[in-house]
C-alpha cells in the first residue's frame, strides 16, 4: 500500500479513537496512546525527523492554543477534563500532532497552493469538529457561532502549517524512504 494512503488511513484510525476516547466511549488515554504509535511510525519514516518533530511541535502549539481560546471563549465544552485546567483535553491536543503527520506525506499536495489549504481549513475543519461533536467529544455553546469561528481559525491555521512544511519537510527528497517505507 502506497505511504500516501497508510498516512491517509492511520490518521482517520487515530482520529476516531482520540474522538471515541474524548466521548469517554474508550479509556479517556486510548487515544492518545494509539496517536504517540502512529506518530513513532511516521517519525521512523522519515527522512529527517527532527524536521518533521518540529513541525509535530508547531501544529501542537498552535492548535492547543486555538481549541483553549475556543473552550475559554464559551464555545466549545468537552466531555473529558482538561489535564491543565483552561486548556483543550489531552486526546485533542494529541490530534493535532496526528494532523501534522499527514502535512507532509498525504497533503503534500497543498504546499504552495495558500488559497487552497485556506478553503480545505475553512470547509474540512468545522466538518471534523462536528463529526466529534456527533460523536459526543464536544458540544457547542452555539453550533453556528461555534463552527464560524472554526471555520475562520482553520482558515488561518491550515495556510500556515501548509507555509511551515517549507521549512519543516522531513520527507523532501524522500523517494528511496518511501519505496522502503511502502515495502512494511
Amino acid at each position: 500500500m502506497p505511504i500516501m494512503i497508510q498516512n491517509f488511513v492511520l490518521f482517520q484510525i487515530g482520529w476516531l479513537c482520540c474522538v471515541l476516547s474524548g466521548a469517554n466511549q474508550l479509556h479517556p488515554l486510548a487515544g492518545v496512546v494509539i496517536v504517540s504509535i502512529i506518530v513513532m511510525i511516521h517519525l521512523q519514516r522519515a527522512n529527517d525527523s527532527s524536521s518533521e518533530i518540529m513541525l509535530i511541535l508547531f501544529a501542537m502549539i498552535i492548535g492547543t492554543l486555538w481549541d483553549s481560546s475556543l473552550m475559554r471563549a464559551g464555545l466549545f465544552q468537552f466531555s473529558t477534563a482538561s489535564w491543565i485546567s483552561g486548556l483543550a483535553p489531552l486526546w485533542l491536543i494529541a490530534m493535532w500532532a496526528l494532523f501534522a503527520t499527514t502535512l507532509n506525506v498525504s497533503l503534500k499536495w497543498l504546499k504552495g497552493r495558500y488559497w487552497l489549504a485556506a478553503i480545505l481549513g475553512a470547509t474540512g475543519g468545522p466538518f471534523a469538529y462536528y463529526a466529534g461533536h456527533q460523536l459526543g467529544a464536544v458540544a457547542f455553546s452555539d453550533t453556528t457561532s461555534a463552527l464560524l469561528a472554526t471555520a475562520a481559525g482553520w482558515a488561518v491555521i491550515m495556510p500556515a502549517l501548509v507555509a511551515l512544511t517549507v521549512r519543516y519537510d522531513g520527507f523532501r527528497n524522500s523517494s528511496q524512504k518511501l519505496s522502503k517505507a511502502e515495502a512494511l
